[in-house]
């Protein structure tokens, strides 16, 4: 199954992704394809360079395990962090998670 993964929970990217979702991508254990993420608020913290988080997520990024990662534009910009993103990460609306999330054939959204 392909699922997008959205952070909009306080501190849900540095918990369940830190502690649960990025060890199993980097074990190639986790149950479904992950074919992207989009975090909102204080989570997008975690796609700045030099965050452990954000720089695991880069590699696996560049390895084709994950396929994209998208920062909420407006967020990024309240946080002054738009220009300070790991590695191919991107900034977008929702009009850019939706058509990437078609692009790639989406079947599941999952919202922590």
């Amino acid at each position: 199954m392909k699922v997008v993964y959205i952070f909009s929970t306080p501190n849900s990217a540095s918990y369940i992704l830190g502690r649960m979702i990025l060890p199993q991508l980097e074990a190639n254990i986790h149950p479904v394809q992950v074919t992207g993420m989009f975090f909102f608020l204080d989570n997008n913290y975690v796609l700045v360079k030099g965050n452990p988080i954000g720089e695991r997520l880069s590699k696996l990024l560049r390895e084709g395990k994950v396929g994209f990662l998208m920062g909420c534009d407006q967020c990024c910009m309240e946080r002054n962090i738009e220009d300070q993103l790991v590695e191919g990460a991107t900034i977008g609306c929702f009009p850019n998670l939706y058509k990437k999330a078609q692009e790639l054939g989406v079947e599941q959204v999952i919202t922590l």
